[in-house]
């Protein structure tokens, strides 16, 4: 299922459940909940202390603030803010469910992200997206708060995301300043004090806007390719209108839209389209772009199928390693989760593989040195140009690999895998990197839920995904004309850079 459909879709029981229930908890409950989180985590969670944070710090003085009983909401933000410390990026996406902080106001307009600065945005009488103020199209200050500052305390769930994505993300949630003056520990006004100021950040202006209520609202600001594909179901990938559009090419370059990294089962239209795509470009296109911007993943299926198209045959590169948390030596069920992720373990390679592993561990240099007693022996990601191209052929041309701040999970792995190898160049913006292995908790009393990574994926640089993302090789940045859904300015910009090569 669609990793955004299957979130709404969570959301939306939550908040029938959390109307349902009982919105205290007593501290005899807490700590019921505490235990089993903290049990979770040191039996389960592959990022646990790894970036020095000790969670057990914060839930012993989390118990000594709480006296006989707790908001249920209150409890939420712990929980959510705890995890985002230990850096799990799959856990801090997801979110902890069940619990809502009845956000009734917001602010007026929209908010967009552009070169480290914040745009308002309204819509004109045409119902389209503009700039609220031409001559003061940025945000200085919220109530006499420097936005940045402002910034840095309304993500805490996204703490430990890559720099881009952060903003971003905190840059949409402006709107929701209810849920913001919360977690500021501030009252709310009825009124709030917009600083403007103008490009050169020297001429200000300050408008006092009203909150609004839900009907009020505009929706938070998102890029007009993802917006297009935000309810599509994964399923809608094997029908052959929707197929279509994701395909084309112009002046020979071919393009490509993923908006998912759907399963091939649930798709297999799609991946004959690939295949028979390829087919058709392979004398008819100077060179190829994959666009992966605003993927939230999936599975690594479409990843290897492209693969056998992309990797030359005399090649094999490794390309992710990964060791998994479990009971050792691990069991089967726990290899079967990883063999489906295409990642094997050195024993399992062939010769020729298990010689280039062995080559790569010599000058591999991770980040982080795992406990053997936890954690497996590493589980490789290869991509094997020989064996690929038994299924394929080789195309020797230039690929463009197109990703931004919100490609995540899966399609932030598609994106590792394919940097550095001949051929390829990553443009864009660095991702929101994260391949944990995640799996479902809940805990007892409260009813919260949500997601651990239970494996550490580095990049074969040895920094892991999560936390840093992968960089573009080509930097291009959206201008205004991209944000106000005029033009989608970082295609048109690598298009240009492909002709004039």
């Amino acid at each position: 299922m669609n990793l955004k459909i299957l979130i709404i879709t969570i959301f939306n029981l939550c908040s029938i459940f959390s109307n349902a229930q009982n919105k205290w908890l007593t501290k005899k409950q807490v700590v019921e909940d505490i235990e089993f989180l903290r049990k979770i985590l040191n039996e389960k969670s592959s990022y646990a202390y790894l970036n020095g944070y000790d969670f057990n710090v914060d839930f012993q003085n989390y118990l000594k603030m709480i006296k006989d009983s707790t908001r249920l909401e209150n409890f939420g933000l712990f929980v959510t803010n705890t995890l985002a410390k230990i850096g799990d990026r799959h856990s801090s996406l997801s979110t902890i469910r069940g619990y809502d902080l009845n956000e009734d106001f917001f602010l007026p307009f929209a908010y967009a992200p552009i070169n480290n600065k914040v745009l308002v945005l309204n819509y004109n009488q045409n119902r389209e997206l503009a700039l609220l103020n031409s001559k003061f199209p940025y945000v200085k200050k919220i109530d006499g708060m420097d936005i940045n500052n402002f910034l840095k305390k309304i993500r805490p769930e996204d703490i430990k995301a890559p720099k881009e994505t952060y903003f971003t993300l905190a840059v949409r949630d402006i709107r929701d300043i209810q849920k913001n003056y919360i977690l500021l520990e501030k009252s709310l006004p009825k009124k709030i004090k917009l600083t403007l100021s103008n490009p050169t950040f020297k001429k200000d202006t300050v408008m006092a806007v009203s909150i609004v209520d839900k009907s009020k609202r505009l929706r938070p600001w998102d890029e007009k390719f993802e917006v297009d594909y935000l309810f599509i179901k994964d399923e809608d990938y094997n029908k052959p209108e929707i197929i279509e559009n994701l395909f084309s090419i112009k002046d020979n370059i071919a393009y490509i839209k993923i908006p998912e990294m759907v399963n091939k089962d649930e798709a297999p239209l799609l991946f004959d389209k690939v295949n028979s795509f390829m087919k058709s470009i392979q004398n008819d296109s100077e060179a190829l772009i994959i666009d992966v911007r605003a993927n939230s993943g999936g599975t690594r299926d479409l990843l290897y199928e492209f693969a056998k198209y992309l990797v030359h045959p005399d090649s094999v590169y490794v390309v992710n390693i990964t060791k998994q948390r479990g009971p050792i030596p691990l069991p089967e069920d726990y290899k079967k989760t990883l063999h489906n992720r295409f990642l094997y373990s050195f024993s399992e390679l062939d010769k020729r593989e298990q010689k280039v592993v062995t080559e790569f561990l010599k000058t591999f240099n991770p980040i982080y040195e795992l406990d053997n007693k936890k954690y497996s022996n590493y589980y490789f990601g290869l991509l094997n140009g020989q064996k690929l191209a038994k299924k394929s052929f080789y195309y020797n041309k230039p690929v463009y690999i197109l990703a931004n701040e919100k490609t995540f999970s899966a399609a932030s792995v598609f994106v590792s895998v394919f940097k550095g190898i001949e051929n390829i160049k990553i443009v864009g913006n660095t991702t929101d990197g994260s391949s944990g292995n995640s799996e479902w908790f809940d805990l007892p009393n409260s009813k919260l839920f949500g997601k651990i990574s239970t494996m550490v994926s580095f990049q074969n640089n040895g920094k892991t995904l999560d936390g840093y993302g992968t960089e573009p090789d080509i930097r291009i940045e959206r201008d205004i004309n991209q944000v106000l859904w005029h033009t989608d300015s970082q295609l048109e910009k690598l298009r240009d850079i492909i002709l004039n090569e």
